[in-house]
């Protein structure tokens, strides 16, 4: 299913029907550019965010690229999962397998964000991975633990808004490792995220995806370390990694190592940023749009 739109500078809402343990379910995507280009970027959002984060990198590549933006399932435009626990990278990699045999292309550049970088990491590790070029924005396969208790603090809360300069003020509040922003590149980063409900404003996603945050072990924990640093090892295509040098998700050590073990990533940090970048600034861009279309 697509949802047309005449404007240019818009994208295109299109539908893919995906699989999971209890059924089907759909899951969005915002589509850029030429939809014949065989040419594909995939951005990935993070774990409480969604497609249209990345509406600002998109304008920026939509010339070289169809740039596709997934709602993860349980974001946005997407469904919800009857079962919560659905709500794991597995589940995800599969429904961008779904997503990408729908786009019917050989390769796709990958750039995620945060819990989209998980998902591309996973994706490239596989054999006769889809993925040609990796960019994993602020995260790799250690996860600091202050980041992860910061995050759970905060998502699947239920909290409306009266307006969106009001949500907006709130988003900021928790969003303050994004680095800054002026007030309109905020509000544009803002509306995406918000929902009507009745006479508030509520955010877009399922608040089941805490749950499986909640119920990770220190034992598990340790156990999906290990798994994704032998994800990361098995990754043989060109890699770029973005920290924020303020990072409570990226630490230097995991970000170095990354440079010396597996695809040897080529690293570059960010001043003035912490988790995550928002690839809205021109010079963040500039990194990114240099490694994708360079050499």
């Amino acid at each position: 299913m697509t949802i047309l739109t005449s404007d240019a500078s818009e994208p295109r809402l299109r539908y893919v029907q995906c699989l999971d343990g209890r059924g089907l379910h759909r899951m969005a995507y915002w589509e850029w550019g030429d939809p014949a280009l065989q040419r594909v970027l995939v951005c990935a959002h993070g774990l409480s965010r969604q497609g249209r984060d990345f509406d600002t990198l998109a304008r920026a590549m939509r010339a070289e690229f169809r740039v596709v933006c997934p709602d993860v399932v349980g974001r946005g435009e997407s469904d919800r999962l009857v079962d919560p626990m659905g709500y794991q990278v597995p589940g995800y990699v599969a429904d961008t397998v779904t997503l990408i045999a729908r786009l019917d292309v050989e390769s796709v550049a990958w750039v995620g964000t945060s819990m989209g970088g998980l998902i591309g990491m996973a994706l490239a590790a596989l054999p006769r991975s889809p993925v040609a070029r990796l960019v994993l924005n602020d995260v790799g396969p250690a996860i600091d633990a202050a980041g992860v208790v910061r995050i759970a603090s905060y998502v699947g809360a239920p909290r409306t808004w009266a307006s969106e300069e009001e949500a907006a003020d709130y988003l900021l509040t928790i969003s303050q490792g994004f680095g800054p922003h002026g007030h309109d590149e905020w509000l544009a980063l803002t509306r995406p995220m918000l929902r009507r409900d009745g006479d508030r404003l509520r955010l877009h996603y399922d608040p089941a995806i805490a749950v499986p945050l909640s119920a990770v072990t220190p034992a598990a924990a340790a156990a999906g370390e290990a798994a994704l640093w032998a994800a990361f090892d098995a990754i043989r295509c060109p890699t770029l990694v973005l920290r924020g040098a303020a990072s409570d998700i990226l630490s230097p050590a995991t970000a170095r190592a990354m440079t010396e073990r597996g695809p040897k990533a080529r690293l570059h940090e960010f001043v003035g940023v912490g988790h995550a970048p928002t690839l809205v600034a021109a010079g963040q861009i500039a990194v990114v749009r240099e490694f994708l279309l360079g050499p």
